[in-house]
């Protein structure tokens, strides 16, 4: 589901940063709210470093720590939020969990989607059901 007004933007904070596939990690997300029955009206990906997530992650979450995504919803329905990536921690991961860097970017930007639409991975039962959506969704991947 998706309304005229749908828009995904990807943009780049204070980082050497290239997100080569935008137009069709665009489509892929509304491919992904579509199948989960939701609509989106404006996500906002930004792409920052470790050090600007973790300066977030205290000032809004109480939380001392690095992580690779910090999800901010906005509004429910339609889907609004603004999502940030720390594109150091997601090329950590990567090597960490032996996988590649876009293959690991692309998990953790649908992860954020999937977040708006309801996923969690607060429990162990939570994080295997959103890793396997996540599996789901970069299998229906058509771009790659």
């Amino acid at each position: 589901m998706t309304t005229p007004e749908s828009q995904i933007t990807f943009e780049v904070h204070e980082l050497d940063f290239a997100l080569e596939d935008s137009s069709d990690l665009n489509d892929w997300l509304l491919a992904i709210a579509r199948e989960e029955e939701r609509a989106i009206s404006q996500l906002e990906y930004i792409f920052c470093s470790d050090e600007y997530l973790l300066e977030l992650n205290k000032k809004y979450l109480s939380h001392d720590y690095y992580t690779d995504i910090l999800t901010f919803p906005l509004q429910e329905s339609p889907l609004e939020a603004t999502i940030y990536i720390s594109v150091e921690r997601v090329k950590e991961n990567a090597q960490l969990y032996k996988t590649n860097f876009i293959d690991e970017m692309h998990r953790v930007i649908a992860h954020g989607l999937l977040h708006l639409i309801g996923y969690n991975d607060k429990t162990q039962d939570d994080e295997q059901n959103m890793r396997l959506k996540e599996n789901s969704c970069l299998e229906e991947r058509t771009f790659i």
